[in-house]
């Protein structure tokens, strides 16, 4: 009777510690990564090798430094991706009416840090229960459910209004 008792409490043990390590939540909020892998964004094939006319005249090579060969590695891939080098003061030419009209009514130099430290604090203050920092649960979602935006709600609002809409993923979990 004991020993049945025992098997059953192990079994019981060996649900709870399996469930705490399957996790339906993805876990793609950490932009780094974890491990020493190679990261695939880091590696752009340099541009062909030419064998300079004199040897005795080529730069002591310093950490850091430019290279002969690929002297603009930021600026070929952010053209790779489609995207535009910033100069200045950091904000496209293109771009200049945007950001003065987002801007109309005022803005913040400070906006990244001052949001980095107030999300900061709402995450210690959201950090989980004890066996959720125990076990390293991931609590993202739930820490900013009331902030998040119900897509299926804002869709039909929306389209009950007219308005011509993209799809949406379909409802999970009842939502």
């Amino acid at each position: 009777m004991l020993a049945g008792k025992g098997a059953l409490a192990v079994a019981a043990l060996a649900m709870l510690v399996l469930t705490a390590c399957g996790g339906g939540e993805p876990r793609l909020m950490n932009v780094q990564s974890s491990g020493n892998g190679p990261d695939e964004f880091a590696i752009l094939p340099p541009k062909a090798l030419e064998m300079p006319k004199d040897l005795q005249t080529l730069p002591e090579p310093t950490l850091g430094g430019s290279n002969l060969t690929d002297p603009t590695p930021e600026a070929d891939a952010v053209a790779a991706l489609g995207g535009r080098l910033t100069t200045g003061a950091g904000i496209p030419a293109g771009d200049g009416a945007l950001v003065n009209h987002a801007a109309r009514y005022g803005r913040s130099a400070s906006i990244r840090p001052d949001l980095a430290a107030e999300d900061l604090a709402f995450r210690s203050d959201n950090n989980g229960r004890i066996l959720e920092r125990l076990f390293n649960v991931n609590v993202y979602f739930k820490a900013y459910r009331r902030q998040s935006l119900n897509q299926q709600a804002e869709l039909q609002r929306w389209r009950s209004r007219g308005a011509r809409t993209v799809s949406a993923p379909p409802a999970q979990n009842g939502e």
